[in-house]
């Protein structure tokens, strides 16, 4: 197995990790989840509601998007079955309404059938609570189980 090409990881990053780039907590890892993308190494996918969110961010964050290579970038619009998604997370009582937008980063990853999503969310996304309530209505709905994780942990240091 050592000798068969391996596909290149698809993972969705949620609008805190654009931001964390400018952030002393998250800087180091956030910066290298997106040299990663950078250097081909991983498909970022990106939802409509990331780009709607970046918009009202800093322009400094909003740049680090723009500067990516649109070869290493997957956009996607936000349809009917992941907003059908999300409300059922809502439903079920993951998140409140007031929350949406964070049950919506969770259910466009599901759909795009991502590897995993990274986020720096620990009150609503990456919390092992919220986790195993996403994977049952996931599981229930006839999704596969979805990584949930920090850029910290996608791949390991150079």
């Amino acid at each position: 197995m050592k000798n068969l090409p391996r596909r290149k990881l698809r993972i969705y990053a949620d609008t805190s990790v654009f931001g964390g780039c400018h952030d002393d907590e998250f800087r180091e890892d956030s910066v290298r989840f997106i040299e990663h993308v950078s250097r081909g190494r991983i498909v970022l996918l990106v939802s409509e509601i990331v780009l709607r969110e970046l918009e009202n961010a800093p322009r400094d964050v909003l740049r680090i998007i723009e500067r990516l290579d649109p070869g290493h970038v997957e956009r996607f619009p936000l349809t009917r079955e992941i907003q059908e998604l999300r409300d059922a997370y809502l439903r079920e009582g993951i998140l409140s309404r007031k929350w949406a937008d964070d049950a919506m980063h969770v259910a466009a990853a599901t759909v795009a059938r991502a590897d995993a999503i990274v986020s720096w969310n620990f009150k609503h996304i990456v919390r092992l609570d919220k986790m195993k309530e996403y994977q049952r209505v996931n599981l229930h709905l006839g999704y596969g189980i979805l990584t949930i994780i920090t850029p910290k942990e996608v791949l390991p240091h150079d």
